[in-house]
């Protein structure tokens, strides 16, 4: 049997990825990636020549099959993801899932995922939290949503900046405008920015300031202390680093 690797990838900033991580994928006989274009940059920067397969959500279904069939042969393969860890709002669940079926060590590294730092650095509890990912783009959308009403805990979304205007002016709807958020973009990244306040104050930064980059929302759960004692919405560049 072979083994099969989740392994994070950074999420901004190259200097993100392990030793570890440049380990396994310099000794990986394959490499699945979800864009190949994206990860041949990844692996360019650090002069990893190994053989990629590309393996996305639109054909992880019809390709599975054979990943399995390559393990069980002995093969040693890595599944890395466009930025983050494999299997959170990326492929790598159907494959983790179907190798332990199949009997094949699956291990799975530390390493980089947008919403951890987010959590972290936003002042909201983060002893206990929910991860929620993507909404839905239309159906279903408002109804889960809604089934947050009454979260005691921390929540996480991910969004992208053309749906983060209609994603707070949602949450405003069901949790009200009083409720405490850190909306933070582009994590490890140059331009990294946390907005942190009321969601009717993000809200309205949001609205005067067009969005742009990859969001993390993370929302108070109800009743939840607001993350700054000072009050009003904090606005703060956390990167001047040069990626």
């Amino acid at each position: 049997m072979g083994t099969l690797y989740l392994v994070p990838t950074p999420v901004g900033n190259m200097e993100d990825i392990t030793m570890r991580a440049l380990r396994v994928l310099r000794e990986a006989d394959l490499i699945l990636a979800e864009d190949t274009r994206t990860s041949g940059n990844l692996l360019r920067h650090f002069d990893i020549k190994n053989a990629m397969l590309s393996y996305h959500k639109f054909n992880e279904h019809q390709t599975v099959e054979g990943i399995v069939e390559r393990l069980k042969g002995g093969q040693t393969i890595a599944v890395i993801s466009d930025a983050g860890t494999p299997g959170i709002s990326d492929p790598g669940f159907l494959v983790a899932r179907e190798a332990i079926r199949a009997g094949v060590e699956v291990i799975t590294l530390p390493g980089a995922t947008a919403f951890v730092p987010a959590l972290v650095s936003s002042g909201l509890p983060c002893d206990r939290f929910c991860f929620e990912g993507f909404l839905p783009q239309k159906k279903g959308r408002q109804t889960r949503i809604q089934a947050l009403a009454d979260e005691t805990r921390t929540m996480i979304f991910y969004e992208s900046p053309h749906r983060i205007v209609k994603a707070l002016t949602q949450f405003i709807e069901v949790f009200g405008p009083e409720r405490q958020v850190s909306v933070c973009r582009e994590i490890s990244k140059i331009h990294e920015e946390s907005v942190r306040g009321s969601l009717a104050e993000v809200l309205a930064h949001f609205t005067e300031t067009e969005p742009r980059g990859e969001f993390v929302i993370v929302v108070g759960g109800k009743a939840s202390p607001a993350p700054s004692e000072e009050g009003g919405t904090e606005r703060r560049n956390k990167n001047t680093e040069t990626t």
